[in-house]
């Protein structure tokens, strides 16, 4: 099948300090890319996988649900546990629960935590009609390139399969309950304006994960793929900063 532009997974093999980035519910790897490629230019090793059912047609994703993704960055994680000595994790929206997600399940073999808008909740009205509404309606409007930055878009889905919102919205209940497992320092950064995730996501967040190390940053510039609008270079350096505050010192000193 082919690959829509930008959604090829991608991988650097760097230092023992490892990092693994999540995309969001029909996006690719290209809203992450420019994040991934900043940290590979420092040295650290990095991979960008593309999530099932992402990255082709929309009606690819209607055969695949949340278990799907998740065991695709759960094996990815596993694989950078192998190769590296420390790990961290970041992601974007819902690529933002399913790092949260690793961080509560695998405990110490997770370093940190970095998300971008992470999205927690379903709006309700939505929600409630999906369970009956996905098996009458296939697909509804996407909610790809939520992007303040003129010119700029982001490859994905111009619609949404209602078959794998329905399992998104499982996998943010799941989140939600896992949340005070999360225990490893957490960088949050949240968008002012957001036309994706509600407001209250990353407050949220922060009120029911158990880490004490936690930084939030607002960045007011950005929509809610802020990996691609004015706010970029901040996540960049605020996520470099974070990883390099937390890696072993022998990893900084490698560093570039």
């Amino acid at each position: 099948m082919r690959l829509l532009p930008g959604a090829e997974p991608y991988a650097h093999h760097g230092s023992s300090t490892g990092v693994l980035l999540c995309h969001g519910f029909t996006g690719t790897p290209h809203s992450l890319r420019p994040w991934a490629e900043h940290l590979a230019d420092r040295g650290l090793t990095v991979s960008l996988p593309l999530l099932p059912g992402h990255g082709t047609r929309w009606q690819d994703m209607r055969h695949t649900g949340w278990a799907d993704w998740y065991a695709t960055v759960d094996r990815e994680l596993r694989e950078l546990g192998r190769r590296c000595e420390t790990v961290f994790v970041c992601g974007l929206s819902m690529g933002g629960a399913l790092a949260l997600r690793l961080a509560a399940r695998h405990g110490a073999a997770v370093a940190g935590v970095a998300v971008v808008n992470p999205g927690v909740t379903f709006p309700s009205r939505a929600g409630f009609l999906l369970p009956v509404l996905r098996h009458v309606v296939p697909s509804a409007k996407g909610i790809v390139s939520d992007i303040a930055k003129e010119g700029v878009t982001e490859s994905g889905y111009d619609r949404v399969p209602l078959h794998a919102a329905h399992s998104l919205r499982a996998l943010q209940r799941l989140v939600r309950t896992e949340l005070p497992r999360v225990t490893q320092p957490l960088l949050l950064m949240r968008s002012a304006e957001d036309h994706v995730v509600a407001p209250g996501d990353a407050a949220l967040v922060r009120s029911r994960v158990s880490s004490t190390d936690v930084t939030e940053v607002l960045l007011p510039s950005s929509f809610h793929v802020a990996t691609l609008d004015h706010d970029a270079e901040r996540i960049f350096q605020e996520t470099d900063a974070f990883i390099t505050r937390l890696a072993p010192a022998r990893d900084k000193e490698d560093s570039p």
